[in-house]
């Protein structure tokens, strides 16, 4: 266990505090193609109520991603992930009462979700797609995950990997930030995903959790994502499917938070809500 330190994030309607307690961040796919739940929440009332539901359960953001991401998905144009996003925004305004993250790459996308209701950026290509997205969390003060990944979802998976893991993680992470910072963005406003699964192997990512607390010389706060992902266990030998990665994502979620993770992204918010918590309790009875 390492001692986690202590961040804040100024949203329009709150102050975020990051290392207090892990803050849970439910996961939200309004898109048809989703590995983890296939499309399930595509219709904006199913998204709304999915919403409420991680809301009751106890997370602290809801993160909404309209366009996939998964190894081997094609990005959509900024068009249609509005087409998809706008609406879920627009019916989820006046009844979620915690703040709302959106997952894009696209500046268009960013500051119109912003417009309509969401506080937080999360980039998965640590502004490798649009930078121009940085100017756009400036302008509006909103925080900015920046995660890392090698190629595109489209090519992550097919390496080549990268030889010195954390070398390359922290060299894009560096180079992410900078970038941020160019457009105007504040030291304070920025967060580090060190991209669980996109593009690293399945070694990889368990080398990754193992050396998490390395990531803590960047000096952000830190969120993870390994929830349902396909490096998590097996099955009689076989790769297990999305909906048996609970176990593993437990496991992985407790490892993260034991080495200095701040925000957890998951799909199964109730459950992971109940890890961070008894996690959490370990790390304030070990200080």
């Amino acid at each position: 266990m390492i001692h986690r330190k202590t961040f804040h994030l100024r949203l329009r309607s709150e102050l975020l505090r990051l290392g207090e307690r892990t803050l849970v961040m439910g996961v939200l796919n309004v898109t048809p193609d989703s590995f983890s739940d296939g499309g399930k929440f595509f219709d904006v009332q199913r998204a709304v109520q999915h919403a409420l539901a991680m809301q009751r359960d106890g997370a602290d953001i809801i993160d909404i991603g309209a366009e996939s991401t998964r190894p081997g998905s094609v990005g959509i144009s900024a068009a249609e992930e509005l087409r998809r996003l706008l609406p879920v925004l627009q019916a989820l305004r006046g009844k979620l009462k915690i703040p709302i993250s959106v997952d894009t790459q696209k500046a268009t996308v960013a500051e119109l979700a912003l417009g309509a209701g969401a506080e937080i950026i999360n980039d998965i290509s640590g502004l490798r797609s649009d930078p121009e997205l940085a100017r756009v969390a400036a302008e509006y003060g909103a925080p900015l995950i920046l995660m890392h990944m090698r190629g595109t979802p489209r090519t992550m998976q097919k390496g080549p990997f990268a030889r010195d893991l954390m070398r390359d993680i922290l060299s894009g992470l560096r180079r992410s930030i900078a970038i941020g910072k160019k457009f105007g963005v504040k030291r304070s406003q920025i967060v580090v995903d060190p991209g669980i699964g996109f593009g690293k192997s399945y070694a990889q990512n368990y080398e990754l959790l193992a050396k998490l607390p390395d990531l803590a010389q960047l000096g952000y706060p830190l969120m993870v994502g390994t929830s349902r992902k396909g490096f998590l266990g097996a099955k009689n030998g076989k790769p297990a499917s999305a909906d048996e990665r609970i176990w593993g994502t437990a496991a992985t979620v407790a490892a993260s938070i034991l080495s200095g993770t701040h925000i957890v992204r998951v799909h199964d918010v109730a459950e992971m809500k109940q890890v961070a918590l008894a996690t959490d309790a370990l790390l304030c009875a070990g200080r």
